[in-house]
């Protein structure tokens, strides 16, 4: 196996790909936003999850992990990270802040990872955990009227299904990302269209298939194909050829690419209490993020 450092590092069309892939994750806030304005948000997940299982299921290999761990990771991603976050950005959370709240599945993971995997939290992480938590605590007592607690209760219950479903990648033992994004997939489909229908009705669940114009379609087949099984893909192969170190880091851009969609879209404009909490928690995930090569090279200036 490679070294980190015996890997090639971001040429010019690696590091555009990348860019590519993160503005795609970015505009797929603004995507789900306009597709859940008139149907179950619960039903264009299942509906994005089948295009994203179907064809290329037939195509891709079994990812070489537990049934167990591909059923769980399957209806965590599905269910509680997609089937939560779209009904939140239906009941109200903009797609600007929700691209940003979801990353605070990075500091879920690390809360999880201490607590079941023994893993410690280094100080960097614990700044980053602390400045976002901030954010977050002024971004639900100061927004106001406009972003409705349950939206952002059902963000954060999404992003902590995201940072579950990392624990399961880790507990694969290392299976293949592409294969495991495609075949679980298959998974999500069949709960949230249930759970669709016995919310919202059968009959909206047959008028939405039925009636729904090329628009609502181009937006699934962008979710399935555009922004899972190419982005997931695509992203995938980026890691294994540079990296992790190198590439996961670009993920950052991600909120950053959400925002500028969101306001060039529908105009949204933070206000006072929202814009301070976006940036707590954006400076404490990228604390978070690259706190561990400040605080490696800050130590050996010290013991130099």
């Amino acid at each position: 196996m490679s070294t980190p450092s015996a890997l090639p590092p971001l040429n010019a069309r690696a590091l555009g790909l990348a860019l590519l892939i993160t503005l795609i994750w970015g505009v797929n806030f603004i995507v789900i936003k306009w597709s859940v304005a008139g149907a179950s948000p619960l039903l264009v997940a299942a509906l994005r999850f089948a295009v994203a299982a179907v064809p290329a299921v037939f195509f891709v290999a079994r990812p070489r992990m537990p049934a167990r761990l591909l059923w769980s990771y399957g209806l965590t991603v599905g269910v509680i990270q997609f089937g939560l976050l779209y009904l939140a950005i239906q009941l109200g959370m903009s797609a600007g802040l929700g691209s940003l709240l979801m990353q605070m599945q990075a500091f879920f993971t690390a809360l999880l990872a201490a607590r079941f995997l023994g893993e410690r939290i280094q100080p960097w992480q614990a700044a980053g955990i602390a400045l976002a938590f901030a954010g977050m605590g002024v971004i639900g007592g100061l927004s106001g009227g406009d972003l409705p607690l349950v939206s952002l209760g059902l963000t954060l219950a999404a992003a902590l299904g995201w940072a579950v479903s990392n624990l399961l990648v880790r507990a694969s033992g290392g299976a293949n990302m592409f294969s495991l994004v495609v075949w679980s997939a298959l998974i999500p489909p069949l709960p949230l269209t249930l759970l669709a229908g016995l919310t919202g009705g059968w009959e909206a669940v047959g008028r939405t298939l039925t009636q729904s114009g090329p628009g609502f379609w181009a937006a699934i087949v962008f979710m399935g194909l555009g922004n899972t099984v190419l982005g997931f893909g695509i992203w995938a192969a980026l890691i294994q050829r540079h990296g992790a170190g190198r590439v996961a880091p670009l993920s950052l851009l991600v909120p950053v690419f959400g925002i500028i969609a969101s306001a060039v879209a529908y105009h949204e404009a933070f206000p006072p209490g929202k814009a301070l909490g976006a940036v707590l928690v954006f400076v404490g995930l990228v604390l978070h993020v690259f706190g561990g090569r400040w605080w490696r090279t800050r130590t050996a200036r010290s013991v130099a």
